[in-house]
């Protein structure tokens, strides 16, 4: 069976999801991997018997020395496919020249890259939104577009509205990117 790092940062509702729709059907998740000694999405690899490995981005010097880790921890799991799910990091070349990974990103690239990509689509005149996944490349979130999914924004939503058609947007294209990815990889 094909195998996935997946990277986040946070409560982890991405990784949970990955757990319940790939892990152990279509690939196995060996290796989780947070730069968040507190986040949440630990007790949920842990659950799925995952393991974990904290990278406490605090306790480096650099962005680089970080990520320098980062692949070694990475390359020592021998993986067929990185995904980030939430991992709120800006990466260097030390990590995009060295790992072939994709990214989930809560908005239609190119536009609202970053980490307010949510707000500032909510916020926008757009009315059509949505989700990405794409490939990690040393431009932020400049990657090659694998999966796009949209929908008409409703100007009656709330924020927190709008945010869980985002979430389920990205609950449904994560998993079938990585499907049709490692259908295409040879091992």
């Amino acid at each position: 069976m094909k195998k996935i790092v997946a990277l986040f940062s946070g409560e982890g509702t991405n990784l949970a999801n990955l757990i319940e729709k790939i892990h152990t059907k279509h690939a196995t998740i060996t290796c989780a991997i947070t730069n968040n000694p507190k986040a949440g999405g630990i007790a949920k690899a842990q659950k799925a018997q995952i393991d974990v490995v904290v990278l406490d981005h605090t306790l480096y010097d650099s962005r680089e020395s970080y990520d320098a880790a980062l692949v070694e921890t990475i390359r020592h799991c021998n993986p067929d496919l990185v995904v980030l799910c939430g991992f709120m990091r800006i990466l260097t070349p030390v990590f995009t020249t060295n790992i072939r990974a994709i990214n989930l990103h809560p908005s239609l690239l190119p536009a609202f890259k970053g980490s307010r990509a949510i707000e500032e689509s909510f916020e926008s005149d757009e009315p059509l939104c949505g989700v990405s996944v794409h490939w990690v490349s040393n431009e932020l979130d400049g990657g090659e577009i694998i999966l796009q999914k949209s929908f008409t924004k409703n100007s009656s939503d709330t924020l927190e509205e709008f945010t869980a058609k985002i979430h389920e947007i990205e609950y449904e294209i994560l998993p079938q990117a990585i499907v049709n990815i490692l259908s295409k990889v040879k091992l």
